[in-house]
């Protein structure tokens, strides 16, 4: 089901509040101005098949899943607090073909069909397992998005990229959003800077 807000049918940039979020961690989801950029990112066609690992509420998935209307979105979490949330959200708003599962990466997509594109929004420390068996097991041409929040884990990851074959690349995304002052004039309130490093497999 595609959200309604403000009786606008939202396919693509869903607002951050319909999705339901764990407590006390609400506000930790990828925000739509971030989710928007990572996904372009991820080059997605109708019969993609995606990995999003650490899908957390699944905004990513979610929103993936309407673009990939004849493959399919692996949401991958670990977390057993936060797969009822998960599986909430992706009933509510999922098109159809997301797939919930529940382990860590790399160990868990042993079984998984082979990605077109990979996100990794949640990592726990297993990112370098996660970027070396993506090389192995990522079709040609396929994308791997990783979000970060430290510039020297970016870094690392971009460099850990490099070193295994991708071609990388670094954006920083540092949004606002108004907010309106009891007077009635706006400011400008900034969202946490997240870089986005994308590797692309040759």
């Amino acid at each position: 089901m595609v959200p309604v807000v403000n009786n606008v049918h939202s396919r693509y940039g869903f607002p951050d509040e319909v999705f339901e979020q764990r407590t006390p961690l609400v506000g930790q989801i990828t925000k739509k101005e971030i989710r928007a950029v990572s996904i372009h990112s991820l080059g997605l066609r109708p019969d993609s098949v995606l990995w999003d690992i650490g899908s957390g509420s699944g905004s990513v998935a979610i929103e993936s899943s309407h673009i990939v209307t004849s493959g399919i979105v692996y949401a991958i979490e670990k977390d057993m607090k936060s797969i009822d949330i998960l599986r909430n959200n992706v009933d509510n708003y999922g098109s159809g073909n997301v797939e919930i599962v529940v382990g860590e990466a790399p160990e868990v997509l042993d079984n998984l069909e082979d990605p077109d594109s990979i996100f990794v929004g949640g990592s726990g420390g297993s990112l370098k397992g996660i970027l070396e068996l993506s090389r192995t097991r990522m079709k040609k041409g396929g994308r791997i998005v990783v979000n970060l929040a430290l510039l020297e884990r970016t870094q690392k990851v971009y460099d850990d990229m490099k070193a295994l074959g991708f071609s990388s690349e670094l954006v920083m995304i540092n949004a606002s959003r108004s907010k309106e002052m009891l007077e009635g004039s706006l400011r400008l309130q900034a969202l946490n800077p997240v870089f986005i490093v994308t590797g692309t497999l040759n």
